[in-house]
């Protein structure tokens, strides 16, 4: 093991400590121990697949409908936090920068932990919650990727294809650039349900403090 990979694991297990239960203050979060049964075993399956004890804020917001929590964990699990047309790195990369754009700290900390995790620099982490694409931490073609899920975030209805052009002309595919909508529209939700319901940030000293 590199002592860098070390430094990595040491960090991630020391923001892992400082990361705070969920809660809420607009609506109320689905109680972990839950009388209905198939919410349960969702959230019973969730620990097993995800390897974790505790469940999310936005699990628990998912959970005030059975069929809804189902749906979002198949889409986690097979979709947002595996490898497909785009690396987890880069959809993580995507979910931290549309986040502050939206201005979810929930999320926009929540992934920028799982960005650190795919071995992104604490320097790129912070740099995606200013919505700072600096050239010296992003390659040219993460910055054109980044530049359009911006884009398709803020104002999808003016994405033309000149838009898509640029961002292939940079390295991407025509299907990475479609998957690219897909993630974008996915976390977009995801930061308005969590905004909803009202949930601060599992870090809430601030991420970027503790980098």
């Amino acid at each position: 093991m590199s002592s860098e990979f070390s430094s990595d694991v040491a960090q991630a297990e020391a923001l892992e400590r400082r990361r705070v239960a969920p809660s809420s203050t607009n609506l109320s979060l689905v109680d972990e121990d839950t009388e209905n049964g198939e919410v349960r075993t969702l959230f019973a399956n969730y620990r097993e697949r995800f390897t974790r004890t505790d469940l999310p804020g936005i699990v628990r917001c998912f959970a005030t409908n059975s069929s809804l929590l189902k749906g979002m964990l198949e889409i986690a699990e097979n979709f947002l936090f595996s490898e497909s047309l785009l690396s987890r790195r880069h959809k993580e990369m995507i979910a931290t920068y549309v986040s502050q754009q939206n201005a979810c700290p929930y999320c926009a900390d929540s992934h920028g932990v799982l960005l650190g995790a795919e071995g992104a620099a604490p320097e790129m982490i912070c740099s995606l919650q200013r919505g700072d694409l600096s050239a010296h931490l992003f390659t040219t073609a993460e910055v054109a990727l980044l530049d359009f899920a911006g884009k398709v975030n803020a104002n999808s209805s003016t994405v033309i294809r000149a838009d898509v052009e640029a961002a292939m002309l940079a390295g991407w595919t025509e299907t990475q650039i479609a998957e690219a909508v897909h993630v974008v529209a996915l976390y977009a939700a995801f930061n308005r349900i969590a905004s909803g319901f009202g949930l601060p940030s599992p870090y809430p000293d601030s991420l970027r403090d503790q980098l």
